[in-house]
């Protein structure tokens, strides 16, 4: 009982509240970097609707994501210097960051396409299972690889198949990371602005810390 009772160490409290001050800042930081979705997502009552123009506008998140990404490893150093760790992977992998996210979501689009003309035949549910997974792939794939560059600089055109073939090896925590996307994309169209600002970096951890894991191989050694 004693032991139950007994105060936590001074490593314990500052180690949480370094985790709630990286969290609390990567939000703000995301939530500045996106601002041009964000707006257009508070905006427009039906995103779903004009989701051409918002696959386009979403390519902001790109560098966002790969600035948080590089918090995120830090953080597991024990860094907690947020802002310079944001700002120096989004910097660095900005163009690399780019091009992975308009490539995953011009096929993302063209699957969408493909799904709304096949839906309207008669044998088009047969093949919806083959979207839904090429779409998931996709999805997992440009995280993974947005995973890479945030930590290396190495070319994307490099990293596509080996993040792909990773991602279908160890599907079993694809999924999971899936879902977790899913609910944090969730947020965001129901409260764009407070969605990121008070929930996202938790998500966002829980789906790099898996994806991480999951490309550990494409990684430098430290």
């Amino acid at each position: 009982m004693r032991g139950l009772l007994r105060p936590a160490r001074q490593e314990t409290y500052e180690k949480v509240f370094g985790m709630v001050y990286v969290g609390l800042t990567t939000n703000l930081l995301l939530a500045i970097s996106c601002a041009p979705l964000l707006v257009a997502l508070a905006l427009v009552r039906n995103p779903l609707a004009s989701w051409p123009f918002f696959a386009v506008l979403s390519a902001v998140c790109a560098p966002a994501l790969a600035g948080a990404f590089r918090c995120f490893a830090l953080l597991d150093e024990g860094s907690t210097a947020v802002f310079t760790a944001f700002w120096n992977g989004y910097r660095r992998a900005a163009v690399r960051a780019l091009v992975t996210w308009l490539t995953g979501a011009a096929v993302v689009s063209v699957l969408v396409v493909d799904i709304m003309v096949v839906g309207r035949t008669s044998w088009g549910p047969a093949l919806l299972p083959f979207f839904v997974t090429a779409g998931a792939l996709v999805v997992a794939t440009t995280v993974t690889v947005l995973v890479v560059v945030a930590e290396s600089s190495r070319p994307v055109r490099g990293l596509v198949l080996p993040c792909l073939y990773l991602v279908a090896r160890r599907w079993y925590l694809t999924l999971p990371t899936l879902m977790v996307l899913a609910l944090a994309v969730g947020m965001v169209l129901l409260e764009p602005v407070f969605g990121v600002l008070l929930g996202m970096a938790p998500l966002l951890y829980a789906a790099w810390a898996t994806s991480r894991f999951v490309v550990l191989p494409l990684l430098p050694k430290p």
